[in-house]
């Protein structure tokens, strides 16, 4: 628990799961969304181009924190 309080551990890599799980969702909805209001193609490029769109946000987000967890471990050694 105290690592939690004083930020010795990330929570971002569970935080990011959770995000891209509802970006997903959010995608999904406007797709249909716009499929029923009689874009068909707009809807399928939305949701093949939005899922594209926010696995790559997500990924990047992750290497973002990975770069930091090794880092801090290159600083914990010296």
């Amino acid at each position: 628990m105290r690592s939690l309080f004083f930020f010795d551990t990330m929570l971002t890599t569970t935080i990011i799961t959770v995000v891209y799980w509802l970006g997903l969702l959010g995608v999904l909805v406007s797709s249909i969304g716009l499929i029923f209001n009689g874009s068909i193609l707009v809807g399928l490029a939305t949701l093949v181009g939005g899922a594209i769109a926010v696995r790559i946000w997500c990924e990047l987000l992750v290497v973002i924190f990975k770069i930091h967890e090794n880092l801090q471990k290159i600083a914990n050694r010296e």
